[in-house]
């Protein structure tokens, strides 16, 4: 072959992942009983507003000092290494859910967050987005994002003193989504 082809898009992102891509404790960065353990949850929505059950949602993070894992492996759940990184499908009716810690602030004068990835029915590629712990101070990237938008991108701490993030795919309030060089079109 004389020149390579050109990447194409990912355009078998779903909802075929439901049958391959989930595996027990996925969603379990921490153990359930882990002292200082959140739920971190919500739920994936279209454009019309309607929720997706075909989703699959992924969070990298930092752990409660700031650290960001270094522990290879997505599926190594020993309860000794924190390794940052789950994956939750979406249930019948759009919701998601994460057991793990609050993430400090993995740097100098920036706000803990949770990275975010959604894979979903209709989508040419993932979509990449972040989730702040509420009560947010400064950050470079958030203070960057127009005032209208920031609240799409902020946790909202729950009254079981759980997260919820809800993931808005378009519309009015559609997500705040990252776009990466080389990641191609959403």
């Amino acid at each position: 072959m004389a020149e390579p082809l050109p990447p194409t898009p990912g355009q078998t992102v779903g909802p075929f992942f439901h049958y391959a891509l989930p595996y027990p404790r996925g969603n379990e960065l921490v153990p359930p009983a882990t002292p200082g353990a959140i739920r971190l949850h919500g739920t994936v929505y279209d454009g019309a507003g309607t929720p997706v059950p075909e989703a699959l949602v992924e969070i990298r993070q930092a752990d409660g000092g700031g650290r960001v894992p270094r522990a290879e492996g997505s599926l190594r759940r020993d309860g000794t290494a924190f390794t940052g990184w789950g994956r939750a499908a979406t249930d019948s009716v759009g919701r998601y859910s994460f057991t793990t810690c609050e993430p400090g602030p993995a740097g100098p004068g920036s706000a803990p967050f949770f990275s975010v990835v959604v894979f979903a029915r209709g989508l040419l590629n993932r979509l990449f987005t972040r989730a702040y712990l509420p009560g947010t101070a400064a950050d470079p990237f958030l203070d960057s994002v127009e005032p209208a938008r920031r609240t799409t991108l902020l946790a909202a701490r729950e009254d079981d003193g759980s997260l919820r993030f809800d993931i808005r795919l378009q519309g009015d309030r559609e997500t705040v989504f990252l776009h990466f060089p080389g990641h191609g079109p959403r």
